[in-house]
């Protein structure tokens, strides 16, 4: 048992050491970038829908679920996404692959306790633009993660609470540099934003009995509003740029250290389904989110953008045609499907950045070693082609694995 616990937390310490939710989106040059995760290979294929439950699976974006955990579970995730970027003048595609989260639950005779390493936004670019006698290149990466401890339990009967903590970290590098004609050096801005500290959620699930298969469930989850301290870097510098893209600094100027607060916006979720268990749930979400301010951020925050309050619905569910058949594998197959639909909150340059998916997954029951595997195919639009602006369109096949045991179990002989 120590052995095992061991090996899980040296998994995580290693996952959260090099976790970056990767993205090659122009929009991640504002704020802190694009929200990144979107629930588990299982909820996402439902259009990212938050309130199911069960026993061998881990439900990461309502603490309330653990409560419903009876095996130890050990997930992680991954997906290869294909984007294409569309202007009105000329499109470009290109493909990356992420790891999006490892996570495991432990029930523990009431309730049940899970911790593990998961992304909450993704900076990743790299602009060029010609404009008359001015090369610009714009370049970011890096992220901020989360790692995170839950524990839910039912309280009373068909009622359900949870908690989740969550430590926020990580580090955002933007590199600017912009090249005149007939001038010898160019001019470098280097920026590195270091991003750390707490929030937490709580979440709760109340099923109602309609009959004597069919149960109607209500869920929600709150996370308030909460600071997370930034320490802002910055160097500019003269460079000489080759056509090799080398580049010899000439001077460099180290600016004052800037620290301050940002603010990570209050969030409610709102659920409602209606299923029978282990055969089939139909339900929706309504995610409401204040506005975001990033304002301390002066170097990618400017007149052209405007922070709104979020709205997202999602719609989902899954089928199973017959959870135990003892000879037909693909009746037992969890069949999920889902659509979302966003108002992300950001306006840049007068247009609403808005979203809109559609997920299709199935589970599939691989034996004792890798207890089931999900894979999930989502295709989404994000932003607009007008007033100058990039529309990008992905397609993303994303894959888990999750390993079931049981731990903790009394020994029946001396």
């Amino acid at each position: 048992m120590i052995k095992r616990i061991s090996i899980i937390i040296v998994l995580l310490v290693s996952f959260a050491s090099t976790a970056q939710e990767g993205t090659f989106s122009p929009y991640s040059f504002l704020g802190i970038g694009n929200d990144s995760f979107r629930g588990t290979a299982e909820n996402r294929s439902m259009g990212g829908l938050s309130s199911t439950s069960d026993s061998i699976h881990l439900n990461l974006q309502n603490p309330a679920a653990y409560g419903d955990l009876t095996y130890t579970t050990l997930t992680a995730g991954m997906t290869v996404n294909s984007l294409t970027l569309k202007t009105n003048e000329k499109s470009e595609s290109l493909t990356h692959t992420t790891f999006d989260y490892l996570s495991i639950g432990i029930p523990l005779n009431k309730f049940g306790v899970g911790f593990g390493v998961k992304p909450v936004s993704a900076v990743g670019y790299d602009i060029r633009e010609n404009e008359g006698d001015f090369k610009n290149k714009y370049k970011g990466e890096g992220g901020l993660n989360s790692v995170y401890i839950s524990a839910g339990a039912e309280i009373f009967k068909d009622f359900k609470l949870g908690f989740t903590a969550n430590y926020n970290f990580g580090t955002l590098n933007y590199n600017n540099l912009i090249t005149k004609r007939q001038v010898q050096y160019a001019s470098r801005e280097l920026v590195e934003t270091e991003l750390h500290g707490f929030n937490f959620e709580i979440g709760a699930i109340k099923d109602f009995q309609i009959n004597k298969k069919n149960y109607l469930r209500v869920a929600a989850t709150f996370r308030p509003e909460m600071d997370i301290d930034a320490t802002v870097d910055r160097r500019l510098a003269s460079v000489q740029v080759f056509s090799t893209d080398q580049i010899t600094v000439i001077d460099e100027n180290q600016l004052p250290i800037k620290k301050s607060e940002l603010t990570l916006a209050q969030k409610t979720t709102l659920s409602l389904g209606i299923g029978e268990k282990r055969k089939w749930y139909l339900g929706a979400d309504y995610v409401m989110q204040k506005s975001n301010d990033f304002s301390e951020l002066t170097y990618n925050f400017s007149d052209d953008v405007v922070y709104k309050d979020r709205d997202l619905i999602r719609l989902g569910g899954y089928f199973i045609p017959r959870y135990n058949d003892p000879s037909n594998i693909f009746k037992r197959f969890s069949y999920r499907a889902g659509i979302r639909y966003e108002q992300t909150g950001l306006n840049y340059k007068g247009q609403d950045i808005k979203e809109f998916g559609i997920n299709v997954g199935l589970g599939i029951p691989a034996g004792r070693v890798f207890t089931n595997a999900n894979i999930g195919v989502e295709y989404y639009k994000r932003g607009t082609k007008d007033n100058g602006l990039v529309q990008e369109d992905y397609i993303s096949v994303f894959l888990s694995f999750s390993f079931n045991d049981k731990w903790f179990i009394k020994s029946k002989f001396n």
